[in-house]
């Protein structure tokens, strides 16, 4: 057992823009924020902390830097869209009209969107 097996995680975010990030991951995706200071707005993602800095040259990454597990992904899509999300679609994937990509040869289910700085976040099933 190595020294962090027992130690809680925590994810960072990058921001050109702390305002627009706090009211996107507070209000459009329902996290509370539990702390801010000079470096950075701290949510709660039901029990990880994300930081959110500041870095006025971020570019985002083309990859996912952070996704939820969900038990219903056209549920959680519909209701993230409905919140003013928009899912990527990317050519090629054969997602539905959710923007959800079903992973061949199984059951596996992924739907992709930014957050207000192009940094891509995730939804999945299964």
């Amino acid at each position: 057992m190595g020294p962090l097996t027992s130690a809680k995680a925590a994810t960072f975010i990058v921001t050109r823009d702390r305002e627009r990030s706090k009211a996107f991951y507070g209000a459009t995706l329902g996290f509370a924020l539990v702390h801010e200071d000079d470096f950075a707005a701290v949510f709660d993602l039901n029990g990880t902390m994300l930081r959110i800095s500041t870095v006025a040259e971020h570019v985002a990454a083309p990859h996912t830097v952070l996704g939820w597990a969900v038990p219903d992904i056209a549920e959680a899509a519909r209701a993230l869209q409905d919140r003013g999300v928009s899912f990527k679609v990317y050519e090629g994937f054969g997602q539905d009209a959710l923007g959800i990509w079903c992973a061949p040869g199984s059951s596996a289910k992924v739907a992709w969107f930014s957050d207000p700085d192009g940094n891509v976040l995730s939804l999945s099933q299964g």
